[in-house]
């Protein structure tokens, strides 16, 4: 989960907002693109990816579920491997607090874009859709108090949840977050993806609903155009446990992805621990 999600943020780093002409000649999965204005290396991972690291990390620590845990480590994570791609001011808010408990004292808290939704992906492994909602309404509370920005959320971690407990077909899966959660998640999206938090978990159902590869649902969240990084991101994590879905993902994405002390490597026995705690 964790290494797809990684490659679909790395890979979709290069095409972020970027003019349609641009991705269309060069989304083939060919290799990671450096990205015609933004700073981001071809191949390294952006917040999206760090961010589901620290989430991640909370979960296999078996630590109580708290908002103290997930500050703590949503600033470790950045103040060890400080990546860009995260929005101006929230990096440079991460550059300024010390540790979790400052950072919940000065966080605003109340934006309804994707941050809490591309971190879901590893809340899923909870046994039930309960435990998954309660999880996730919390951490997402922490940055994004608003009720699109936690029912997003809450969405994306039910997409991983869905496919790791194999709950049925991916056909249904709008259907069965509309029984769980507010939303038009049946809605087939169509279009440029804008930095709401809902507009990028209904692209990424829509992409995975359409595809039946990992290579397709890809290069399928890329050619959405806008915040494709995001949606890519939460497709590919779900994505990773769907039995439907070939996971043919190139060689040399895997192999060219950021391989540092949280790279790739740390990425797999991470993941590894992670999905350990599934109850089957």
């Amino acid at each position: 989960m964790l290494v797809e999600l990684a490659i679909g943020d790395a890979y979709g780093a290069g095409f972020e907002y970027a003019d349609g002409y641009f991705v269309e000649a060069h989304n083939d999965l060919s290799g990671y693109f450096q990205h015609p204005s933004y700073s981001v290396r071809p191949g390294c991972y952006t917040d999206d990816t760090q961010m589901s690291i620290a989430v991640a990390e909370a979960i296999v620590s078996g630590q109580k579920w708290t908002r103290e845990l997930l500050a703590a480590k949503f600033v470790a994570a950045f103040k060890r491997d400080p990546h860009t791609g995260y929005a101006g001011g929230f990096y440079a808010f991460l550059v300024e607090v010390s540790d979790g408990q400052q950072f919940l004292a000065q966080i605003g808290g109340n934006s309804d874009k994707s941050g809490a939704a591309m971190r879901a992906a590893p809340l899923g492994i909870f046994p039930t859709v309960s435990e998954v909602l309660d999880k996730c309404r919390l951490q997402a509370a922490i940055t994004h108090n608003t009720s699109d920005g936690i029912n997003a959320a809450c969405a994306a971690a039910l997409m991983s949840h869905y496919f790791i407990y194999q709950l049925g077909p991916k056909e249904e899966l709008g259907k069965f977050l509309e029984k769980h959660l507010p939303g038009n998640w049946t809605k087939i999206w169509r279009g440029e993806v804008g930095s709401k938090s809902w507009i990028s978990v209904q692209a990424a159902i829509t992409a995975v609903i359409a595809n039946d590869k990992m290579s397709d649902l890809l290069r399928n969240c890329i050619a959405f155009t806008g915040d494709v990084d995001t949606v890519a991101t939460i497709a590919l994590g779900a994505a990773a446990n769907c039995l439907q879905i070939e996971q043919d993902l190139p060689a040399a994405l895997l192999g060219d992805l950021e391989n540092g002390r949280y790279g790739r490597d740390f990425l797999i026995k991470l993941d590894q621990n992670l999905m350990n705690l599934v109850k089957r």
